[in-house]
């Protein structure tokens, strides 16, 4: 039976969450909600926290202080709850590749308990949705990965969950099954599933609802892709010049540029005025020799928006080692 806090808005709360190893503080104090029938992108660098979130609000890992819930379920207390009640995919797909596609969905919706009639219903909604229709006793070990990325998505709701928890669910995935598989979320979202996902590619963090940035175990921005970009400080110019080392420390060094970094094909550095820091730019790099590129101020990314953070947390983490010494 569901917790009847689960019919509130909120589909996890969050508050002063920390998970230690030893001495080494892997989430330090974090606190945010997720609101039902969202999709919530939470990003970070490798190493930053991401997984231990999951693996707690999952209730496979105990937190070490502060509280979370999820669907109503207390993740300290009522860990096995929460497990019947969310799905979970992860990037390795978590398949049998020994096993036919339906006999993945057996065995999934097994493990969660359906039988017969709403076993059967539950396979033909799965195999619909994912376009798996016509594969059913096709081995998951022949399947492409895009095709092995929509059965791990079927297996992971089989059992029809209120959430659903998605750790980089397409890295390594070519970017039309990527785009294929985004429309399907966002129709599991629009019925009013609720989304928790892992992502790198900042193209997808822009069509999540709300997002959150994780860096060394702290929260560091909260809010919409289009708020996040509003809030950052100064403008992003874009220079097309060779992506080289050389010119990027030239960047680097250029008057008025607080950060620069390799984008695609270019280099963005962020000013404080794009108007009256290209200028000076300009003369800078080419008294340095460099000719035959251009200067243009571009909308901030939510990667240049990121980038700029972490800047700004080091630059703040080295003053503040520096004023101890």
């Amino acid at each position: 039976m569901a917790n009847s806090k689960s019919m509130e808005d909120k589909s996890i709360a969050v508050k002063g969450l920390t998970k230690k190893f030893g001495g080494f503080t892997a989430v330090d104090d974090i606190s945010f909600e997720v609101k039902r029938g969202e999709i919530f992108g939470f990003l970070g660098p490798n190493g930053s926290g991401k997984s231990t979130t999951i693996r707690m609000l999952c209730g496979i890992l105990e937190p070490t202080s502060g509280s979370a819930s999820v669907l109503g379920y207390d993740v300290a207390l009522q860990s096995e709850d929460i497990k019947h009640h969310i799905g979970y995919m992860s990037q390795k797909f978590s398949l049998y590749d020994d096993l036919t596609v339906e006999e993945n969905l057996d065995f999934y919706g097994g493990v969660y308990g359906l039988k017969n009639s709403r076993l059967a219903g539950r396979k033909n909604f799965v195999l619909e949705m994912a376009g798996l229709n016509g594969r059913e006793h096709e081995l998951a070990a022949n399947l492409s990965v895009g095709w092995k990325q929509r059965l791990a998505l079927g297996c992971s709701i089989i059992h029809e969950p209120e959430m659903v928890f998605l750790d980089e669910p397409t890295a390594g995935v070519d970017p039309v099954s990527r785009r294929n598989f985004w429309d399907m979320l966002y129709h599991m979202a629009e019925a009013g599933t609720t989304l928790f996902v892992t992502t790198h590619y900042m193209d997808e963090a822009e069509h999540c609802h709300r997002l959150g940035f994780i860096y060394q175990g702290r929260i560091i921005a909260l809010g919409t892709p289009d708020m996040l970009k509003k809030d950052m400080v100064g403008d992003i110019i874009e220079i097309t010049i060779d992506t080289s080392q050389e010119a990027l420390q030239a960047v680097l060094a250029a008057p008025g540029v607080d950060e620069a970094y390799f984008y695609g094909a270019a280099i963005h550095a962020k000013v404080g005025s794009a108007e009256a820091d290209s200028w000076h730019i300009k003369g800078h790099l080419e008294s340095l020799g460099f000719s035959g590129f251009s200067i243009q101020t571009v909308q901030p990314s939510l990667e240049d928006v990121f980038v700029g953070l972490i800047e700004r947390r080091n630059s703040k983490g080295k003053a503040r080692a520096n004023k101890e010494i």
